[in-house]
């Protein structure tokens, strides 16, 4: 069984705080919670990447360099997230004492990020609610093999399959996307 909260030392604090994103404890879906945090963050970098896109432009840099710059930065932050979520999960399983319990969302929140990897900066409303969605259905639902890396050991296989489901609905939103540009 995990450690009795009085006793748990800073490690073991900071580990919890990581893989609850502040959100976890919540009564209710606190998955769903995890990914609103994952959509708040997108958000959050997709307005300074807009803002130090425009900067940019306004300064003659290439546009196709500063997308590509855009992309690299969601990415890195995407698996920074996702190695931190690694080491906290696996952490917080021992702490609370079961494989992926309810309040670790870092999976979530590196999953919903993931969804947005390859939209355009300046997303509209309507990709990110798709990505919401889209994210929490296959998250849910795990279609193969998402269901099967829940297996995998420790804090990885509660980050992988929600990796993979990030990358299921981030196909999705990028069908969307096209579709709304045939439009």
């Amino acid at each position: 069984m995990g450690r009795a909260a009085g006793k748990r030392k800073a490690g073991d604090r900071l580990a919890l705080a990581v893989a609850t994103c502040g959100v976890g404890y919540l009564p209710l879906a606190p998955g769903t919670w995890g990914s609103a945090v994952g959509v708040g963050l997108y958000l959050l970098f997709d307005s300074v990447s807009v803002r130090l896109m425009t900067d940019g432009a306004m300064r003659g840099w290439d546009a196709s360099a500063l997308t590509s710059l855009r992309t690299s930065g969601l990415l890195l932050l995407v698996i920074l997230i996702w190695l931190a979520g690694i080491w906290a999960a696996t952490r917080a399983e021992g702490l609370l004492g079961c494989k992926d319990p309810s309040a670790v969302v870092i999976d979530e929140v590196a999953g919903q990020l993931m969804t947005f990897l390859f939209a355009p900066s300046n997303t509209g409303k309507w990709t990110v609610v798709v990505g919401f969605i889209a994210f929490r259905a296959f998250d849910i639902w795990k279609p193969y093999p998402i269901r099967r890396l829940e297996a995998l050991e420790s804090g990885l296989g509660t980050m992988a399959d929600d990796a993979l489901a990030g990358a299921y609905a981030a196909a999705l939103v990028s069908l969307f996307i096209t579709i709304q540009l045939w439009l």
